[in-house]
C-alpha cells in the first residue's frame, strides 16, 4: 500500500504526466482535416509566430547551461530510481527506453540554449552500438536537370540550369550485394545481357525479388538528420526486404523552405524512374516521420500531375499533420522522445520549414498530407507507436485513405515511442523490419496495380554503374565506416562470412506479419467451422496454432480500419455460403489505380463526414480493435 501510494505521489508530481482529455469523436476529426485552407479549431499552432534571425548568445546567459545539466540529471536519476523501485513508466519498456524518455522530455522548454547547428552535430551522432557490417554504402552526388514538372513545381523546375547538386547514398545488403555480383560477373563470362530479360532461361522469381528499389527520405523535423545518420533504418531496411535502397539528402530548412524539400524529393524520383531506368511499379517510397511526410506528398504530387505512381509506400511514424490539432500531443507528451515544440518561433520545426508562407501553406496538402484527398494512391504499409505524439493524426490517416480505397496496412506498435525502428536494442524493431519484408516481398506484389517486372540489362547496367565504383565503402548495423575503396571492399568480402543470424527470424515457423491483421474476424467458413479464411497471398495451415503464436507477442499490437470491420460484419451473414471465395474483397480495400488528377479516379467520391457517422458509434480513432 505504502508503495502503491509513493508511485502515485511521484507520477502525480510530475510536471509532464500526461493530460486526460475527452476524446473527440471521428466524425469532428475528419471533417476538421477534409478541407485545405480551414485552420483546425484543435490547432495548438501559433500562427502569428514569425522566423527570427538566428541563436545570439549572451555571456550572462552561461550560466543556463550548467543549471539545465543540472535539471537534466536530476530528473534522470528520479526517473532511474523509479523505474526499479515502483516500474516503468510503461509496462514494457526497459531501462535503455526509460533513460531516452527522460532525457528528452521537455527539452523544448530549453531550446534557447542552443542554434541549429548544435541540434544538427547531436543528430548525426551515431555509431554507439557494436553491431557487425551489414552492408555496403555508396555515396552518390548528381546534378539537378530542368524536368519540365507540372503544377506547383513548375517555377522551382523553372529556375534549375543543370549546376546544382543533391547527394545521396545507396545501400545494399551484404547478401543481396553478393549475388548481385555473382550475377553481374555470370552474365560478362557468357556476353549474353539478354538473358536478364529472357525468363526461359534465369530464375525468373530470384530476379524479380531483386528487382525492387526502395526511394528513402530521411526524417528530422525537415532541418536537420541526414541520409547517413539514418542508416539504423536503412541498412536493415535493405537487409530484410532484400532491395536496394537510395537515401536522400534533400535541402533542409531554414536555408530551404518549403516546397524546396519536396522538389528535390520529386527530381530523385525522377532520376531513378527517367535516368536510372527504374521502372515505377519496382520503386517503393519509404521515410520517416517528416521523410514519411514528404513520402506521402510525393505521391500526391505524382498523382495530381498525371505521371506514373510507384508501386507502394512504408511510412514509419510520418508527420502528417503541422497544426500539431490531435490529442495525442498532449497525451502521449511524458512519453514520447519526440519534444513538443515551444511557444517561440526559435528551432520551431513549423516556422523554419514554412517560413513566411505559414499561412497559406500549413494546411496545403503537399505540407500537411493529412488535408489531401487520397484516391487512387497505391497500397500502404504504415507503422506508429502507441506512446508517441503522433499516434491520433497517423491513426486518421489510416481511416482518411482507406475511406478513399487505399488499401492500407496500419500497424500499431505497444508502447513504442516515434520511430522506434531506428532503435536496435528495442524487440520490437526487428518485428517491424520482418513486417516490411512481408510487405515487400510478399503483399504488395499481389496487390499493386502493375507486378513489378524484371529489371532489363541497361537499368540493371545504370544501377552497376551508380553503385558499383570507387565510392564504395563497407559499413556497420549502426552506419559506421569500417572500409572504403573498391579493391578493399571486394578483398573484405572475399574473406568474410555474411552474418545471417537475422535470418531466423524470416523461417516458415513465424506466419506472415500481415497475415495477422484479420485474424480476429471469426466468420464462420462454408463448412460452419470457426476456421481462419486464408488471405489471396498465403495459406494458413493451422490457423489455431497461427492465432497462438501471435497472441504470445504481446509487442505487437494490430490495429484494423474501423471501415474494413464495418463493412464486413454488416455483410457478413449474407455471404457465409461462400466466404473463401469472396473474403478478398472485404479483407482488402479495392485495388487502386493511377490516375492522372483526382477527378480522373476511378474510385467514386465518398463524403468523409456523411460515411464516417455510419460508423463513428463504434469506433473512433482512440478506440481501435487491436489482435493482443
Amino acid at each position: 500500500m505504502f508503495r502503491d501510494s509513493l508511485r502515485l505521489l511521484y507520477h502525480g508530481s510530475n510536471a509532464s504526466s500526461p493530460v486526460v482529455t475527452k476524446k473527440s469523436s471521428a466524425v469532428a476529426l475528419l471533417q476538421e482535416f477534409d478541407s485545405p485552407g480551414v485552420f483546425p479549431a484543435s490547432a495548438r499552432l501559433d500562427r502569428s509566430l514569425r522566423t527570427t534571425n538566428g541563436f545570439t548568445m549572451k555571456v550572462w546567459d552561461a550560466w543556463k547551461y550548467p543549471a539545465f545539466a543540472v535539471n537534466k540529471a536530476s530528473s534522470l536519476a528520479l526517473d532511474v530510481i523509479s523505474h526499479h523501485v515502483w516500474g516503468p513508466r510503461r509496462k514494457s519498456w526497459g531501462i535503455e527506453m526509460t533513460i531516452l524518455s527522460s532525457l528528452m522530455r521537455d527539452v523544448s522548454r530549453h531550446s534557447a540554449l542552443a542554434d541549429i547547428a548544435m541540434v544538427r552535430k547531436a543528430m548525426s551522432i551515431g555509431g554507439l552500438v557494436p553491431l557487425p557490417s551489414d552492408a555496403l554504402v555508396t555515396p552518390v552526388t548528381f546534378r539537378v536537370r530542368k524536368r519540365n514538372l507540372r503544377g506547383m513545381l513548375e517555377a522551382c523546375d523553372a529556375m534549375e540550369d543543370g549546376k546544382r547538386e543533391l547527394s545521396g547514398e545507396w545501400i545494399i545488403g551484404k547478401r543481396l550485394w553478393q549475388s548481385l555480383q555473382s550475377d553481374y560477373k555470370s552474365t560478362r563470362r557468357t556476353g549474353e545481357w539478354v538473358s536478364f530479360v529472357d525468363q526461359t532461361k534465369i530464375d525468373y522469381d530470384s530476379r524479380k525479388g531483386q528487382s525492387r528499389i526502395i526511394l528513402y527520405i530521411h526524417g528530422g523535423a525537415y532541418y536537420s538528420s541526414s541520409a547517413a545518420a539514418q542508416r539504423t533504418l536503412t541498412i536493415p531496411l535493405s537487409k530484410y526486404t532484400n532491395a536496394r535502397v537510395f537515401a536522400i539528402d534533400y535541402r533542409l530548412a531554414p536555408e530551404t523552405i518549403f516546397p524546396g524539400q519536396l522538389h528535390d524529393v520529386v527530381s530523385t524520383y525522377f532520376r531513378l524512374t527517367d535516368d536510372l531506368r527504374v521502372p515505377p511499379e519496382n520503386l517503393v517510397v519509404a521515410g520517416d516521420s517528416a521523410g514519411g511526410a514528404l513520402g506521402l506528398a510525393l505521391l500526391l504530387y505524382l498523382r495530381d500531375n498525371g505521371y506514373t505512381l510507384p508501386g507502394g509506400a512504408m511510412l514509419f511514424s510520418p508527420w502528417v499533420d503541422l497544426t500539431l490539432s490531435c490529442e495525442s500531443w498532449d497525451t502521449n507528451a511524458a512519453y514520447d522522445i519526440i519534444p513538443t515544440p515551444g511557444p517561440t518561433a526559435h528551432l520551431h520545426p513549423v516556422i523554419m520549414y514554412l517560413g513566411d508562407t505559414l499561412e497559406q501553406s500549413i494546411t496545403h496538402p503537399y505540407a500537411s498530407p493529412l488535408f489531401g484527398k487520397f484516391d487512387g494512391l497505391p497500397p500502404m504499409l504504415i507503422q506508429c507507436g502507441e506512446a508517441e505524439v503522433l499516434h491520433d493524426e497517423i491513426v486518421l490517416l489510416s481511416h482518411k485513405a482507406s475511406l478513399a480505397g487505399v488499401q492500407v496496412q496500419l500497424e500499431t506498435y505497444e508502447d513504442a515511442i516515434h520511430v522506434f525502428q531506428a532503435f536496435p536494442f528495442l524487440n520490437v524493431a526487428t518485428t517491424a523490419f520482418v513486417s516490411c519484408r512481408e510487405f515487400v516481398r510478399h503483399r504488395l506484389p499481389c496487390i499493386q496495380s502493375h507486378s513489378p517486372q524484371v529489371l532489363n540489362s541497361d537499368t540493371e547496367i545504370c544501377l552497376e554503374n551508380d553503385t558499383d565504383n570507387d565510392n564504395v565503402r563497407v559499413v556497420r548495423g549502426d552506419g559506421v565506416e569500417t572500409n572504403s575503396g573498391w579493391q578493399k571492399v571486394q578483398e573484405q568480402m572475399a574473406r568474410e562470412n555474411i552474418d545471417r543470424s537475422y535470418e531466423a527470424q524470416l523461417s516458415s515457423a513465424v506466419p506472415p506479419s500481415w497475415g495477422r491483421t484479420w485474424l480476429d474476424l471469426e466468420t464462420p467458413n462454408s463448412s460452419g467451422s470457426e476456421a481462419e479464411p486464408t488471405t489471396p497471398c498465403v495459406t494458413v495451415t493451422d490457423p489455431s496454432r497461427v492465432l497462438r503464436r501471435a497472441a504470445s507477442t504481446p509487442a505487437l499490437r494490430r490495429m484494423q480500419s474501423a471501415l474494413s470491420v464495418f463493412s464486413e460484419r454488416s455483410v457478413a451473414s449474407q455471404y457465409l455460403e461462400d466466404w473463401p471465395a469472396r473474403r478478398k474483397k472485404f479483407t482488402l480495400s479495392p485495388t487502386p489505380t493511377r490516375p492522372s488528377s483526382p477527378s480522373e479516379s476511378s474510385h467514386p467520391r465518398i463524403n468523409i463526414p456523411a460515411l464516417a457517422t455510419s460508423w463513428a458509434a463504434m469506433t473512433s480513432v482512440a478506440s481501435t480493435t487491436y489482435l493482443v
